[in-house]
């Protein structure tokens, strides 16, 4: 038998697992790519290795003879789990791609310096990071797999989870500070430039009119001669000493930790608003979302543990 089997090449039990199911050597050559000849000689060659006759040829096409019933069946098992086999072998090497939407300030400054830490947990899984600034709480686009989206958690379809709420504070060079004594820093903030989101870029964000109020200041805030269309330059602006930004905690949080920036006050300020994945209701990579969210909430949790970060000179205001 065992010479039998070295014999029987795996391109012939094909040959015979499509003319079977088929019925045809005909249709079988269409799908194999070969000639009807040539199927009809491989099929022949397997009879006579085999000693056994597994069609019968009637008048209307092919039938199988019950010895060629009984190996149909064991090819199919076998084929099935060889080219099982094989994808499994193959899907170890090759990476799976997932499609994290989000806007810019929320990749360069959260989600970046963390996906290293993403990447050593789970090696064959790439994230695609697609910076965008429209508002993900409605349909996402098909190539999207999750999005970081900010807003009031509302989705059309999908579900939305809340990463963190807006938690917002005056932050700035500590070189504008140099020379200054830290004591009545609203007051300050009322004298100091300020930088200002354009109104379309800045969406449902705390402006500085919201945190005067917030913060008791009577003084209206002062124009600022620089407006920006994104929160990314903003913050590269105030690093240069060039004014005070209104800085995310969970934003500017690692620029805070390098001395960066400086908070001007303790006082956070809060709104209803804040950073939610947004999850479409297709369940495709059900499987990769999932693992990515709760690698997303394992970071918060982490960070949240951390005592506040900034102070000005070291000392709480």
């Amino acid at each position: 038998m065992r010479k039998v089997l070295d014999e029987i090449s795996l391109d012939s039990l094909r040959v015979f697992e499509s003319a079977a199911r088929l019925l045809s050597f005909t249709a079988a050559a269409n799908e194999q790519g070969s000639s009807q000849p040539a199927i009809s000689q491989q099929i022949k060659r397997l009879e006579q290795q085999l000693a056994v006759r597994l069609f019968d040829r009637v008048h209307r096409g092919l039938v199988l003879t019950e010895a060629g019933e009984l190996l149909l069946r064991y090819v199919q098992e076998g084929l099935h789990s060889l080219d099982s086999g094989l994808q499994a072998v193959v899907a170890r090497q090759q990476h799976e791609v997932l499609q994290v939407a989000t806007d810019f300030a929320f990749a360069a400054y959260w989600l970046m310096p963390r996906l290293q830490r993403f990447h050593q947990l789970h090696p064959e899984v790439d994230v695609s990071l697609v910076t965008t600034e429209r508002d993900l709480g409605g349909n996402l686009p098909g190539e999207i797999d999750v999005a970081i989206s900010f807003g009031d958690g509302r989705c059309k379809h999908g579900e939305s989870l809340l990463l963190f709420g807006e938690e917002v504070f005056p932050v700035c060079s500590p070189h504008l500070l140099h020379g200054r004594e830290p004591v009545d820093s609203a007051a300050l903030l009322a004298r100091l430039p300020l930088l200002h989101l354009r109104p379309e870029a800045r969406a449902n964000w705390f402006a500085w009119d919201g945190v005067f109020r917030a913060l008791g200041i009577v003084e209206p805030p002062s124009a600022g001669a620089l407006r920006f269309d994104n929160y990314t330059l903003l913050i590269q602006a105030a690093i240069a000493g060039q004014g005070v930004a209104i800085g995310w905690r969970y934003l500017v949080d690692e620029l805070l930790a390098q001395g960066l920036l400086v908070r001007m006050l303790d006082t956070s300020i809060r709104s209803a608003y804040g950073y939610y994945v947004v999850m479409p209701e297709r369940k495709r990579r059900a499987r990769l979302v999932r693992c990515f969210v709760d690698w997303l909430q394992d970071e918060l949790a982490s960070l949240q543990r951390q005592p506040p970060r900034g102070g000005w000179a070291g000392v709480a205001i």
